[in-house]
């Protein structure tokens, strides 16, 4: 085992002592899945450079420091949370992992949607969480995934009965601090979508500007026959801060799930994205923007799963990287031997804003059938100059004609947010840290 893997010890004890404390009072059944994400992590330790799905992403950074278990309130959290509170939403608040019901706003609760803390509906057993929680994915194939299930304890559940139609979005605010303390948090979110359903759901990760702290994040999406879920990953974390993210969706016959990611935020940041089309007609799509600078680093892995024939599945991914700032995108589509008719399409593309900005891209395709369509592309460049003299003659200084092109180029993934005000907050976010931090090209 490499020196980064083996540094894993305090993690495993604290997991323990967990167990024993805390989450000494969970159900059997959530503390059989806890050992099996524990058991596991304590063997495999952390992920290293050797293996080739973390050969670009060095994470001894997160396994050098010491985070101690996050517990309670963050102080300053009502301040953080109502600056990103979305107006209309029902709101649902995480505090350092757990479920916080003062900050959250179900006042305004739609018809077909069910709410429930995970603590409280484990030990409730009548929603169905015992039959999907930790279910859509295999801990080992997953690391800081098995990691998050060795704390599982709460987070929320968000429950679509068969057939509803929720007009309303579901904004999921996660609050990551230990008010000048370096801390760990597991969040974890649960979504059950019923058949012929629908609900669109956002989630912005935050913390306090310069904390150092880890979240490790999980959210595990059913999208039941003829569904349709939206999904929208905001994370505007601390630059001091890691964040890793793993999304996993099971989709069945002629359900659609949509991954759409932003990320602004974090030192390191790893997001997995998994989507299985498992039935028959099912569409997916994977749509994300992301922007470091300084010697940040963003690496997203994303993984389409072609099981049955007649699906379909779409993904672009956009990023902005200025200063040192490294990216990895791997972009994995996978059809399998019965998938016939499959139609899969993937890019990516990449603006580097000066020298020493780098990206790995690793487009992969793994066909086992005869009868498909699929493509992929990536593009590595710089701003065109003659699109920067060309705005730039006609009255905009050079910050203006680069933001103007800038917004262009992400555009394409911003409209497709279909929750106004989110989207409103997130071009901000991204313009003001345009104006921060890169000030050349």
């Amino acid at each position: 085992m490499s020196p980064v893997a083996e540094r894993h010890d305090t993690y495993v004890a604290d997991a323990e002592r967990f167990a024993g404390g805390r989450g000494a009072s969970a159900p059997a059944w959530v503390q059989e899945r806890r050992a099996s994400g524990s058991a596991w992590f304590a063997a495999a330790g952390f992920p290293t450079t050797r293996l080739e799905e973390w050969r670009f992403t060095n994470v001894a950074p997160i396994a050098d420091a010491s985070f101690a278990l996050a517990e309670g309130a963050p102080r300053h959290a009502a301040q953080l949370v109502a600056g990103v509170t979305v107006p209309g939403s029902v709101r649902l608040a995480i505090l350092n992992g757990q479920f916080a019901a003062g900050l959250s706003d179900l006042s305004a609760l739609p018809k077909g949607l069910r709410i429930a803390s995970l603590r409280d509906g484990a030990r409730d057993a009548t929603d169905g969480i015992e039959q999907h929680l930790a279910k859509v994915f295999d801990v080992k194939t997953h690391p800081f995934a098995a990691l998050n299930t060795a704390f599982l304890d709460d987070g929320v559940a968000i429950l679509v009965t068969d057939g509803a139609v929720v007009d309303v979005p579901v904004h999921i605010v996660v609050v990551t601090s230990g008010d000048g303390t370096p801390v760990v948090a597991h969040p974890r979110v649960l979504i059950v979508a019923g058949a012929h359903s629908r609900v669109r759901i956002a989630q912005t990760f935050i913390g306090s500007p310069g904390d150092v702290y880890f979240n490790n994040a999980v959210i595990e999406v059913f999208v039941r026959e003829g569904a349709v879920v939206d999904l929208y990953t905001d994370q505007r974390e601390s630059h001091a801060a890691f964040h890793v993210a793993n999304i996993q969706a099971h989709v069945e016959t002629k359900g659609v799930f949509a991954s759409h990611a932003f990320a602004m935020g974090s030192r390191i940041m790893r997001h997995d994205i998994g989507i299985g089309l498992k039935g028959a007609g099912a569409d997916g799509t994977m749509n994300g923007v992301y922007l470091a600078d300084g010697d940040r680093l963003m690496d997203t892995h994303t993984a389409l799963d072609h099981a049955m024939p007649h699906c379909t599945s779409h993904e672009i991914y956009k990023g902005i990287l200025a200063g040192k700032a490294r990216a990895v995108f791997n972009g994995r589509i996978i059809v399998r031997l019965d998938a016939q008719k499959t139609d899969a399409k993937q890019t990516n593309r990449a603006l580097l804003l000066s020298d020493d900005a780098t990206i790995n891209s690793n487009p992969q395709l793994e066909i086992f059938a005869d009868d498909v369509k699929c493509t992929h592309g990536a593009a590595v460049g710089q701003l065109d100059e003659e699109a920067m003299f060309y705005l730039q003659a006609r009255g905009l200084n050079r910050t203006e004609a680069r933001d103007m092109l800038l917004h262009a180029f992400a555009g394409e993934i911003l409209q497709g947010l279909a929750i106004t005000a989110l989207r409103e907050q997130i071009e901000a976010t991204l313009f003001d840290a345009l104006d921060r931090d890169v000030k050349e090209l």
